[in-house]
């Protein structure tokens, strides 16, 4: 990236890119404000929309307020990692992470000690119970993908919650065995639906119809209602 948001910079990645150009005064602008393409340099102004849609998709689709809350992160990859820093700069009390990778969970941790050391961080799965169950892996996509948890690593039954960042399928393996278990479940269509209405925003400088936006991600996920 040329330039970066302060989105980009808080959680240490990009996921939209705006192009910009150099206005009359030397202020770099989107390419949109143009009536004829610029013949100056392009820059590529990076912004991150997917901190934020994943904390308003737990607030709406689990009505978890996240503050004060236990959770178990599933993943520290590129997901993963930009989840766990939301989540404690959101004042979550207690934090465990785990991983296929230990050193890579333990990065992580180590880098929210830092940034939020009021938030309780552990490697591995708790024995307590939890608020929250966040899957930010990957396993889930494909039909023959194991569950995230090993068997008898953690025992649904101690989640009020679970959420997946997945949302095709609608139904992962992991939320059918959190549904079975009793916990209120929530897949990735939320996340979804307002990282890619605030980018829309970003592009186009106007507000995202999001309801209509919602209504074609849901008709496209679950099929005609």
């Amino acid at each position: 990236m040329d330039a970066r948001d302060g989105s980009a910079e808080t959680w240490g990645a990009v996921n939209t890119i705006r192009f910009e150009a150099q206005a009359a005064g030397g202020t770099w602008c989107p390419l949109r404000e143009f009536d004829v393409p610029p013949d100056g340099p392009i820059r590529a102004h990076g912004f991150n929309t997917d901190a934020e849609a994943l904390a308003q998709a737990l607030r709406e689709d689990l009505g978890l307020p996240l503050a004060g809350q236990s959770v178990l992160l599933l993943g520290a990859g590129g997901a993963g990692r930009t989840a766990a820093l939301k989540l404690a700069s959101e004042g979550v009390a207690r934090l465990w992470l785990l991983n296929r990778t230990t050193d890579k969970a333990r990065g992580v941790a180590c880098e929210i000690q830092q940034r939020h050391p009021a938030v309780a961080v552990r490697l591995g799965c708790p024995e307590a119970d939890v608020d929250l169950v966040l899957n930010a892996t990957s396993l889930g996509l494909k039909p023959e993908d194991p569950l995230p948890l090993a068997p008898g690593a953690f025992d649904l039954r101690r989640a009020a919650a679970v959420y997946d960042m997945i949302y095709r399928p609608a139904e992962t393996p992991l939320l059918r065995a959190a549904r079975a278990a009793g916990c209120r479940t929530a897949n990735g269509l939320g996340m979804l639906l307002y990282q890619g209405a605030k980018a829309l925003e970003i592009w186009s400088g106007q507000p995202a119809p999001v309801a209509a936006m919602r209504a074609a991600l849901e008709a496209n996920v679950y099929g005609a209602r």
